[in-house]
């Protein structure tokens, strides 16, 4: 069992930051061998991948409308990822879900809504 918790969630301006945290942790769950993935999910729309990071932390990927404003990072030490959101739009407001595919099924967590609205 792999356990996922974000963090880090708010309502933030156009053209702010934001940073999300995702926590995992499971009894048998080796998170420095898992590459871990950030989603998200806007109202009325289809979950979408933003970020995927390997599991050294040496190879990102980033959906287009994301690119040169997120950054995807993680701490191996910590069991944690991170998502960077700089330059936010209000296109990014969505409830954004931490993930990772261990033991053969996909894991998520419970999500955190970012609003970027005036």
């Amino acid at each position: 069992q792999v356990q996922l918790v974000e963090s880090g969630g708010g309502l933030v301006q156009p053209g702010g930051s934001l940073r999300l945290s995702c926590a995992a942790s499971g009894s048998t769950f080796r998170f420095s061998m898992y590459a871990m993935s950030w989603y998200r999910q806007a109202p009325g729309k289809e979950r979408e991948l933003v970020a995927l990071i390997t599991n050294a932390g040496g190879g990102t990927k980033y959906a287009d409308s994301v690119k040169g404003r997120f950054t995807i990072s993680r701490d191996n030490a910590k069991n944690t990822v991170y998502l960077q959101m700089n330059s936010l739009k209000p296109e990014d407001t969505a409830v954004y879900y931490c993930s990772t595919t261990a033991f053969g099924k996909p894991y998520w967590g419970q999500g955190t809504q970012v609003t970027v609205s005036s």
